[in-house]
């Protein structure tokens, strides 16, 4: 299992019982800057909004406690088109799709870094094993 398997597995359990695994593997490629599911381009994107969106951030990336973020920042961040296209493969609302992303991408960002920066190796089955045992605390 990849990164982006494993988001859309926590993305699907974040929808709920409707939810679409197959479904939610794609509608993540819609989130990213580049081609395919990349949390480096994601966190670029939430970076470059500055100020508090780029503040919250760097405390994803960091080792200390998270502050959230609103279904709003997400959208401003990743792009009214982008979410629209996310939650469309989805089969769900914008605000659905803004909301459910505000809640996974901290946490999938925060337990995919260390010390400020994003993990190497997560593609690799330790790797992601390591990860999964942060997010389900097995």
């Amino acid at each position: 299992m990849d990164i982006k398997n494993f988001a859309a597995q926590v993305l699907s359990e974040k929808l709920g019982a409707n939810a679409n695994p197959e479904a939610a593997r794609a509608a993540l490629e819609e989130i990213s800057s580049g081609d395919g599911f990349d949390l480096g381009n994601i966190v670029s994107q939430f970076s470059s909004e500055g100020g508090d969106i780029a503040g919250k951030v760097s405390t994803w990336l960091g080792d200390g406690a998270n502050e959230a973020i609103s279904a709003e920042q997400v959208q401003s961040a990743i792009g009214s088109e982008r979410i629209s296209s996310f939650a469309e493969k989805l089969g769900v609302s914008q605000e659905a799709a803004s909301s459910s992303l505000s809640e996974v991408l901290p946490t999938l960002i925060d337990k995919s870094s260390s010390g400020g920066e994003l993990l190497a190796g997560l593609n690799s089955a330790g790797g992601l094993r390591g990860l999964m045992s942060k997010v389900f605390g097995k």
